[in-house]
């Protein structure tokens, strides 16, 4: 077992589960601001389970939608969601910090089965840092999932649903200029952490509406394996009570699908909101109703 290998052993261990219920309610305060910028609209709760499962949608720049998210859920349930957060978070020590006393989890499988085998709600953003650094307008509301994996098997292995959610106007909070090569390289090794050359309301994101919406759930069935392929030969991993990888590979696309198809409806309809209160006659009193309409619709 190589140095680094263990290095991330260690922190996936350490930083499993630190959520802190004291620094949770302080946190709501925080989430009520940002909610004064972003009104929020929340859909298909009825769709979560009593017990476990899976979340898995799409992240906005920046991925600061999350905490909107994360506490609307636990207004809705009373649980604390579980997030399996991108490694460069915990390169930051205040940010690590903040991140695991709210529900994040250093992001492993091993973390995630964990946190499900416990029966909470664990939330995963395939996409990752590829869709918190979004570095061209075309980028906005495509999930990245091609190399995400991941979650299909930790969905396969604990036999819990999975559940699409969607985000629509995470995208829209700033404008996507360019990126700033070589940041990524120097910083974390690696390119895809470039970070992105944005324009709000000066540093501030434009004040835009989130909607969030949640898809039924979707079981993980593996399809049966071939009579000419062996069990342990369909297994990359090489766990023999694992899935195969026909297996993961199914699940993965079918997932993919649904939570893609469920951003794209979501998007239209977001879109389709704001850009009638945006046409509204500007009248003083038609203004006040058409920002009145714009906070119903988004809460």
């Amino acid at each position: 077992m190589g140095l680094q290998h263990r290095s991330v052993m260690r922190l996936a261990e350490r930083f499993r589960d630190c959520v802190d219920e004291r620094f949770v309610e302080v946190m709501r305060q925080v989430v009520r601001a940002l909610e004064a910028v972003h009104p929020v609209r929340m859909e298909g709760l009825e769709n979560l389970p009593r017990g476990p499962a899976l979340l898995v949608g799409n992240h906005g720049l920046l991925g600061y939608e999350t905490l909107l998210f994360f506490a609307r859920l636990f207004d809705a349930t009373g649980r604390v969601p579980r997030g399996c957060a991108d490694r460069w978070f915990f390169r930051v020590p205040l940010m690590r910090d903040v991140l695991v006393r709210v529900g994040g989890m250093y992001g492993s499988q091993e973390n995630a089965l964990s946190a499900l085998g416990r029966g909470h709600l664990v939330v995963s953003y395939p996409g990752g840092v590829r869709e918190v650094f979004k570095h061209e307008p075309s980028q906005r509301y495509r999930l990245r999932w091609e190399k995400s994996l991941g979650f299909a098997r930790v969905a396969l292995r604990a036999g819990v649903p999975i559940i699409p959610f969607a985000a629509a106007g995470v995208d829209h909070t700033y404008r996507i200029v360019s990126r700033l090569r070589g940041t990524g390289r120097l910083w974390m090794g690696d390119e895809k952490y470039d970070l992105p050359l944005l324009l709000g309301r000066g540093p501030l994101p434009a004040p835009v509406p989130f909607w969030f919406r949640l898809g039924r759930p979707m079981l993980p069935i593996a399809p049966p394996v071939a009579p000419s392929v062996s069990r342990s030969s369909a297994r990359r991993d090489g766990d023999p009570d694992g899935p195969d990888d026909r297996a993961v590979a199914a699940v993965h696309r079918a997932a993919w699908r649904a939570a893609q198809q469920l951003l794209d409806e979501v998007v239209a309809e977001w879109s389709g909101a704001t850009r009638s209160a945006a046409r509204a006659p500007r009248t003083r009193a038609r203004a006040d109703v058409t920002a009145s309409d714009l906070v119903e619709c988004a809460s």
